[in-house]
Protein backbone atom coordinates (compact mmCIF):
# COMPACT_ATOMS: atom_id res chain seq x y z
CA UNK A 1 0.00 0.00 0.00
CA UNK A 2 1.11 3.93 -0.94
CA UNK A 3 2.02 6.09 1.62
CA UNK A 4 -0.09 9.28 0.66
CA UNK A 5 1.55 11.71 3.68
CA UNK A 6 4.56 11.26 6.50
CA UNK A 7 4.90 13.35 9.51
CA UNK A 8 8.23 13.16 11.74
CA UNK A 9 7.11 13.32 15.51
CA UNK A 10 9.41 13.04 18.73
CA UNK A 11 8.67 11.00 21.79
CA UNK A 12 9.98 11.18 24.46
CA UNK A 13 11.24 8.02 26.45
CA UNK A 14 12.43 7.75 29.88
CA UNK A 15 15.26 5.50 30.86
CA UNK A 16 15.94 4.71 34.01
CA UNK A 17 19.50 2.63 35.25
CA UNK A 18 20.51 1.85 39.12
CA UNK A 19 21.06 5.52 39.80
CA UNK A 20 20.29 8.02 36.97
CA UNK A 21 17.36 8.76 34.81
CA UNK A 22 17.49 10.31 31.45
CA UNK A 23 15.01 11.35 28.71
CA UNK A 24 16.11 10.59 25.55
CA UNK A 25 14.07 11.63 22.26
CA UNK A 26 13.16 9.15 19.33
CA UNK A 27 12.28 10.56 15.35
CA UNK A 28 9.07 8.77 15.07
CA UNK A 29 6.40 9.00 12.03
CA UNK A 30 3.23 9.29 11.64
CA UNK A 31 2.11 7.98 8.16
CA UNK A 32 -0.89 8.11 6.14
CA UNK A 33 -2.22 5.86 3.97
CA UNK A 34 -5.54 5.66 1.96
CA UNK A 35 -7.63 3.53 4.42
CA UNK A 36 -5.34 3.93 8.24
CA UNK A 37 -2.62 6.03 9.82
CA UNK A 38 -0.20 4.56 11.33
CA UNK A 39 2.53 5.33 13.74
CA UNK A 40 4.96 3.08 15.97
CA UNK A 41 2.71 1.26 17.89
CA UNK A 42 -0.70 2.15 16.94
CA UNK A 43 -2.77 2.03 13.81
CA UNK A 44 -5.77 3.87 13.24
CA UNK A 45 -8.60 3.11 9.95
CA UNK A 46 -9.24 6.19 8.75
CA UNK A 47 -12.94 6.09 9.01
CA UNK A 48 -12.19 6.11 13.15
CA UNK A 49 -10.33 9.14 12.78
CA UNK A 50 -12.84 12.11 12.88
CA UNK A 51 -10.37 15.37 12.89
CA UNK A 52 -6.60 16.19 13.25
CA UNK A 53 -5.88 19.84 14.47
CA UNK A 54 -2.24 21.04 15.46
CA UNK A 55 -0.83 24.02 17.73
CA UNK A 56 2.77 25.58 17.72
CA UNK A 57 4.72 27.37 20.90
CA UNK A 58 8.05 28.13 19.61
CA UNK A 59 10.33 25.44 18.08
CA UNK A 60 8.11 22.42 19.02
CA UNK A 61 3.94 21.80 18.79
CA UNK A 62 1.23 19.34 19.49
CA UNK A 63 -0.82 17.07 16.51
CA UNK A 64 -4.05 16.25 18.29
CA UNK A 65 -5.70 13.35 16.52
CA UNK A 66 -9.37 13.21 17.28
CA UNK A 67 -10.32 9.61 16.78
CA UNK A 68 -13.48 7.58 18.35
CA UNK A 69 -11.03 6.06 20.92
CA UNK A 70 -10.39 9.66 21.92
CA UNK A 71 -7.39 12.15 21.36
CA UNK A 72 -3.67 11.19 20.84
CA UNK A 73 -1.01 14.17 20.49
CA UNK A 74 2.20 14.20 19.10
CA UNK A 75 5.20 16.20 19.90
CA UNK A 76 6.16 17.66 16.29
CA UNK A 77 9.04 20.35 15.39
CA UNK A 78 8.26 21.20 12.02
CA UNK A 79 4.89 22.24 10.34
CA UNK A 80 2.30 19.42 9.80
CA UNK A 81 0.00 21.82 7.25
CA UNK A 82 0.89 19.19 4.33
CA UNK A 83 -0.20 16.31 6.44
CA UNK A 84 -3.38 17.65 7.93
CA UNK A 85 -4.26 18.88 4.40
CA UNK A 86 -3.42 15.61 2.81
CA UNK A 87 -5.86 13.63 5.35
CA UNK A 88 -8.67 16.41 4.97
CA UNK A 89 -8.38 15.90 1.04
CA UNK A 90 -8.09 11.99 1.51
CA UNK A 91 -11.29 12.14 4.27
CA UNK A 92 -13.73 14.70 2.33
CA UNK A 93 -13.46 12.57 -0.61
CA UNK A 94 -14.71 9.44 0.88
CA UNK A 95 -17.23 11.33 3.19
CA UNK A 96 -18.61 13.73 1.10
CA UNK A 97 -18.52 12.36 -2.52
CA UNK A 98 -18.64 14.76 -5.43
CA UNK A 99 -22.05 15.94 -6.34
CA UNK A 100 -23.05 15.57 -9.91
Amino acid sequence: MQIIAQQPYVKIVRQVRSLEQKDVEEQRYLYLYPDKIVTKYREFPIENVLDMSYRFSGDRGLLYLHTLQGVYSYIIKSSPQSFVEAFKARTESTIYPAKR
